[in-house]
Parts: C-alpha cells; structure tokens; sequence
C-alpha cells in the first residue's frame, strides 16, 4: 500500500478533480489554503509578497494500478503547465496500516 500527498495551486482545484476522474480516484482527504515553499520555488503563502495558496490532497491507495493512472494523468497535467511554480507535485510514501 502506498498514501500520496498531491500539492497544487488552489486555482487547479478543477483540473485536479478532473484528472482524479480520469484516473478513476474518488477518495482523498484535501487540506485547503495550504501555505509552503518549494525547491527552486516561490512561496505560496496568501500575502500580498508571496500571493497564491496551495491545496494538498492525501490518497491512500491500495492497488498500484491506480496509482499509476494517476501518476500517469499529472505529468500529462504538468507537460502543459510552462511555470514550475504551478507544476503538481505528488509525494510517495509507504503505507503500512489502515484502520
């Protein structure tokens, strides 16, 4: 099993829910008006210097066929995004326990 956390920029909220249905995913837990920085990137922290917030979305999945659609639907996303600023990020990590 593995849980993902997707980080975006709250102004993709559409498109993420989009390629969630095209990756078949309809469960997550979504954090809004997320504040942050990322490598090489500016912050999103909702202020006038640093404007813009993010969403976070966590997915634990069982089955890695479906992770891998929805791997396979952000670089699709992401191939179309010029800014690195506003790439969707996915983070993997192990999951050991469900309850």
């Amino acid at each position: 099993m593995k849980i993902v956390f997707v980080v975006y920029n709250e102004v993709y909220h559409p498109r993420i829910m989009d390629l969630l249905g095209k990756a078949s995913v309809d469960y997550f837990t979504r954090w809004e008006q997320v504040q942050g920085k990322g490598h090489e990137t500016l912050a999103h922290l909702g202020t006038r210097s640093f404007p813009g917030l993010n969403s976070v979305m966590m997915i634990a999945f069982k089955e890695q066929e479906a992770l891998d659609k929805l791997i396979v639907e952000i670089e699709s996303v992401n191939s179309g995004i010029t800014r690195l600023d506003d790439k969707v990020r996915l983070f993997q990590i192990p999951l050991e326990r469900v309850v």
